[in-house]
């Protein structure tokens, strides 16, 4: 990290008195010294690149100049990476480098138009489109010759993918599909770039042959003329408005009116369409959802990224902020040194890293099923699926929570947007509803933990990451520690599901529907699914940190583990409820969690400003006039201020427009 001005005292007196290697924790967190290299080699290349910080911040620009500036820093972005050389690093490298890179948020405080271009739209014809396809369309959009975007969602269905309205009609006799929009709900919104980025996109339709439904099925369409940009002949566009966040995504609508597409712009890796209109489906209508798994995985790990860059930005500020005088005569403390903050803040911290260590197991459990499906092995896609589901539902809430709180965390400051902090909170908080809302989330997964609950009680195995269902013993005695608390939270989990299950089965008795006893369970349902999730939340950061950390040395261990224990003891805090109903946990052990509780964060709090320096974000990527490295949150904050092109002139027109008027008395009265 270079440093142009010297750091505040406080904020390098906490740095002075940190207990373990701070670059031993970033290598970690990135997964080898090999990888933070060459991110920081990437991050120092591309920042280097003129054109890419904006001298007026992105705030003070119109709607349309947002989008417009966007575009052209998107553009320079995408030519700084264009000769990324990534030769050195092997898949799992690369992989981890992807989840761990956080440069376009430098570049972006609202995120980029091209965003769907690199993540979905890529993605979706990666792994949908067959061999032909893959050759004719894959150069095209390296080169950003095809610039595109996904289009699944639409004004009337978003998540219920089979009720999606946008129909595809196959035509043997020209060999063509014709894509129409029935009905106003069934306008595609929302796509990133859609508006006026994209020209070309996937568009997720109900498909037809011989009158007859082959189901929903990806297209890959045209909308826009290469030469003029210009939309294409029965392709209706437009940008669907400003939003809490993401404003300079491009999000848009796309209706389509008898718009005609060669056959063979259908991905067909698993299903196809004959020229003579024959369908033949694939082995699972699930396989045509498989990106969405994967976007679900990596917004796991956004979720650790923008949640540490959150925590960095609190917690620098919070060493520097001094406030109030509890001892008469003393300097006022640094308000990190109240516990209150210590208890707002440092769950961030451990959070971030149970993320991340969710986040590389999932992501090995994805890689093997994608590749047991190259070979027609779906056995795994299930468990798969409703990991994603569940873990993507709680991380995306659990974050939009405790950003917020790091926001409050920094009082009146943390409300500007010089903080960075609102707009971290638009962009985490719009991902609990995109990808899959998150109830309907959460009863995908409740629909395969009734599933298992069923065949645990018949003897049958189940996937292994409900095989805890299967214990049906019970806890004697209730045990404070990481693993006790791991396993109270699997006999929660239990409970809760066998609870649906009766509940369901009251319910059908009583003569209800199975639909309606699905519904009427609903709620009980979607809090079964969330305790699931803290079950692989909490015993995967456990085992994935007990397989990973062995070769650190002993000071960083002892810190990674004191924040694994704050995790677990902070969740078993929030969930006594859950705990008091399914376990024998007593009021002792619950006063003895508390102090334990109290005692670590006395114990982080040495080494906080030293855990929060270890995510290694760069000032650029924070963003922030509170979070610098430097610690010089007055001077910025100041500086940021007489950014504003209202202090550009020492008098605003208005007063002679009209507050002298009113001042004088010379306003012409207006009629009601």
């Amino acid at each position: 990290m270079v440093v142009s001005r010297k750091v505040n005292e406080d904020l390098q007196k906490e740095r002075d008195r940190c207990t373990f290697n701070v670059k031993e924790l970033t290598h970690f967190l990135d997964g080898g010294e090999k990888i933070t290299k060459y991110r920081k080699e990437l991050e120092n290349r591309v920042l280097n690149v003129k054109g890419l910080r904006d001298e007026v911040p992105e705030e003070y620009l119109s709607h349309k100049e947002r989008y417009e500036n966007a575009v052209r820093k998107a553009v320079i972005m995408h030519q700084a990476l264009g000769n990324l050389d990534e030769n050195n690093l092997n898949e799992q490298e690369k992989a981890r480098l992807g989840l761990r890179t956080t440069i376009s948020s430098a570049i972006f405080k609202d995120n980029s138009p091209l965003m769907l271009h690199y993540s979905m739209f890529t993605n979706v014809i990666t792994g949908q489109a067959d061999d032909e396809q893959l050759k004719y369309w894959l150069p095209k959009i390296r080169n950003m010759k095809v610039i595109g975007t996904y289009a699944q969602t639409e004004l009337g269905h978003g998540t219920f993918i089979r009720g999606l309205e946008t129909t595809a009609e196959y035509d043997p006799k020209t060999e063509e599909f014709v894509l129409n929009s029935p009905k106003l709900t069934a306008y595609k919104w929302w796509p990133g770039g859609l508006a006026h980025t994209a020209n070309h996109c996937v568009v997720m339709a109900h498909t037809y042959s011989r009158g007859k439904s082959c189901g929903i099925q990806p297209f890959i369409v045209q909308i826009r003329d290469l030469d003029t940009h210009m939309p294409m002949k029965g392709v209706k566009l437009g940008e669907i408005g400003a939003k809490l966040g993401f404003n300079t995504v491009n999000n848009g609508f796309l209706g389509f009116e008898n718009h005609r597409i060669p056959r063979d712009r259908m991905l067909m890796k698993y299903s196809q369409m004959k020229k003579d209109g024959t369908f033949v489906s694939g082995p699972s209508s699930k396989l045509v959802y498989g990106t969405m798994v994967y976007i679900r995985m990596t917004i796991l790990c956004l979720m650790g990224n923008c949640l540490g860059k959150a925590v960095t930005i609190a917690t620098r500020y919070a060493a520097v902020r001094r406030q109030s005088q509890p001892k008469p005569n003393e300097p006022e403390p640094q308000i990190l040194d109240y516990v209150t903050q210590q208890h707002k803040l440092f769950v961030s911290i451990a959070t971030s890293h149970a993320y991340y260590m969710n986040c590389y197991r999932l992501w090995t459990i994805y890689k093997k099923v994608n590749n047991e499906l190259a070979t027609g092995n779906l056995e795994n896609l299930a468990e798969l699926h409703a990991l994603s589901c569940c873990l993507k539902a709680t991380t995306t809430a659990d974050t939009s929570i405790l950003v917020e709180r790091c926001r409050t965390s920094c009082g009146g400051h943390g409300y500007m947007l010089s903080s960075n902090l609102p707009q971290t909170y638009a962009n985490v908080t719009a991902a609990y509803t995109y990808e899959g809302e998150n109830t309907v989330l959460h009863l995908q997964t409740a629909r395969a933990l009734m599933k298992a609950g069923t065949q645990v009680a018949s003897g049958q195995t189940v996937s292994p990451s409900m095989a805890y269902l299967a214990d049906r013993s019970k806890i004697t005695k209730w045990d404070n520690s990481v693993r006790g608390i791991i396993k109270g939270f699997e006999k929660v989990a239990a409970g809760r599901v066998e609870a649906c299950l009766y509940s369901m089965q009251r319910h059908i008795t009583d003569g209800k529907s199975q639909e309606d006893a699905w519904n009427l369970t609903s709620v009980q349902l979607v809090a079964a699914s969330e305790a699931h999730s803290r079950v692989i939340l909490l015993s995967v950061y456990k085992s994935e940190l007990e397989a990973t950390s062995f070769a650190l040395s002993g000071e960083t261990r002892t810190v990674l583990y004191q924040l694994l224990e704050l995790y677990a003891v902070y969740w078993a805090l929030e969930r006594l409820g859950d705990l008091l109903l399914y376990t024998p946990i007593t009021a002792a052990d619950v006063q003895e969690l508390q102090q334990r509780y109290e005692t670590l964060l006395g114990k982080i709090r040495p080494n906080a400003v030293g855990l929060v320096d270890a995510f290694d974000f760069r000032d650029e990527v924070l963003n922030s006039a509170l979070g610098a490295y430097d610690g010089r949150v007055y001077e910025r904050l100041m500086e940021e201020a007489l950014r504003s092109p209202l202090n550009a002139e020492p008098v605003n027109q208005s007063f002679h427009k009209y507050l002298k008027p009113l001042m004088q008395g010379k306003l012409v009265p207006h009629k009601l």
